[in-house]
């Protein structure tokens, strides 16, 4: 792996050995050297830029509200560094001029490690600042293993990996972990489904190993990272993410923040509940939003209906059962897409974030499901001022989780209000 290097994302090791837990606001590591710092309008500038896509300076200076010479000696060093580049001019307008050269994310700047960490997997990749992942890697872990001590390994080995492949020394490791986690000590509080990772310190690990800062959060908070600076929530200042699977879990955006609570305790909302005394979750209380929008239940219910293969049933074969003609996996995406839909509209009619971005099993159903869920919801949250409620996408694989990941740590370099 390279070695830290000095310039634009130097970072003061002084002020933060892996050892010391977590970092106070003091130690926060800076986007910029001190030799750079002078201009409050740079993290504005790299922000629009991911908001906005490829910019010119003339389109820069009128979001940020600052003129051509402030950009131009805000992008300058960021261009020197190699993180900013210039693609090729753009046509000239009928005014004239200089033709203008848009500025974009150098695919030579410096990576950052994003991790994501299941009960069942871990997967490690570099991520650029464009959102392109390479270098990915990947560990099974054991369903039963021996001990924290197991999991150590396999997690350092599927990272080192990956590190190994990165030409420059990366900013920082970011970790999307699938279960509740304390932000601020970079510790894992609990996994239902993996109980050796309970008080697990996972930011302590891996930065002790690789010598690089580390940000960790709950799995569906990173889905939103991922989509707020690569995905379908760029420049939007509120939405919500929902990720159905083996768990149900989502997020908030509200007015330009990531709600997280203190530590990080805010946002399990797979365990807000939508039965009063109803079935028993793996978390140890009953009627829990998980119970009744999960694969778990769904298996269940396609057992019962008679559905071919119900052990291995998902919203895409779903789908597909009832594109052929089966009338039970009509029946059964309807009441799938209801239950879905009633934990967002509980969280509709609480916050109004009005866009919600799918994630996991039921973006696999396409268009089909997607719809049947967002009936559901303008059925069940009446029309009111504010906006209409909207529905869009991501990935059904876990992407958008390791581009997330990467955002923790995009977002702690740029200190941005998450």
């Amino acid at each position: 792996m390279a070695t830290h290097e000095d310039g634009l994302f130097d970072q003061d090791r002084s002020a933060f050995s892996p050892s010391d837990g977590p970092m106070t606001t003091r130690e926060r590591p800076s986007l910029l050297s001190s030799s750079l710092v002078g201009s409050t309008n740079r993290g504005r500038v790299v922000q629009a830029l991911f908001d906005r896509g490829p910019s010119s300076r003339a389109d820069l200076a009128r979001f940020a509200g600052v003129n051509r010479t402030t950009i131009s000696g805000i992008v300058q060093p960021l261009l020197d560094q190699n993180f900013l580049v210039e693609g090729d001019p753009l046509p000239a307008g009928d005014v004239g001029g200089k033709p203008a050269r848009p500025l974009w994310f150098s695919p030579q700047s410096r990576p950052i490690c994003g991790i994501l960490l299941m009960p069942e997997e871990v997967r490690s990749c570099l991520v650029s600042l464009e959102g392109k992942i390479e270098a990915e890697h990947s560990e099974a872990l054991p369903a039963h293993p021996a001990g924290p001590d197991e999991i150590t390994r396999l997690l350092k080995r599927c990272v080192a990996r990956t590190l190994a492949s990165a030409k420059r020394s990366p900013l920082g490791i970011g970790v999307a972990v699938g279960g509740m986690v304390d932000t601020d000590r970079r510790q894992i509080i609990a996994v239902n489904l993996a109980p050796v990772l309970a008080s697990y310190p996972l930011g302590d690990i891996l930065a002790r190993e690789f010598n690089l800062p580390v940000q960790i959060d709950h799995h569906p908070r990173a889905l939103l990272v991922g989509d707020r600076w690569f995905g379908k929530g760029r420049g939007i200042r509120s939405f919500a993410v929902i990720y159905t699977g083996e768990v149900l879990g989502g997020a908030l955006y509200l007015d330009g923040h990531l709600y997280r609570g203190p530590s990080g305790a805010g946002g399990e909302l797979g365990h807000t509940f939508v039965q009063v005394d109803g079935a028993l979750c793996h978390c140890g209380r009953r009627g829990c939003w998980e119970t009744i929008a999960t694969l778990g239940w769904l298996r269940r219910e396609a057992l019962a209906a008679g559905l071919p293969e119900p052990e291995t049933i998902t919203s895409r074969r779903l789908v597909a059962l009832a594109e052929d003609g089966d009338e039970r996996a009509a029946t059964l995406i309807d009441l799938y897409a209801r239950n879905v839909a009633i934990g967002i509209a509980n969280l509709q009619q609480t916050v109004a974030p009005n866009l919600y971005i799918l994630h996991g099993d039921v973006v696999g159903g396409g268009a089909r499901m997607v719809e049947a869920i967002a009936a559901h919801v303008r059925r069940l949250v009446p029309s009111r001022p504010g906006g209409d409620v909207s529905f869009e996408t991501g990935d059904t694989e876990d992407r958008a989780a390791l581009l997330g990941a990467a955002g923790l740590v995009l977002s702690d370099l740029l200190h941005f209000p998450l």
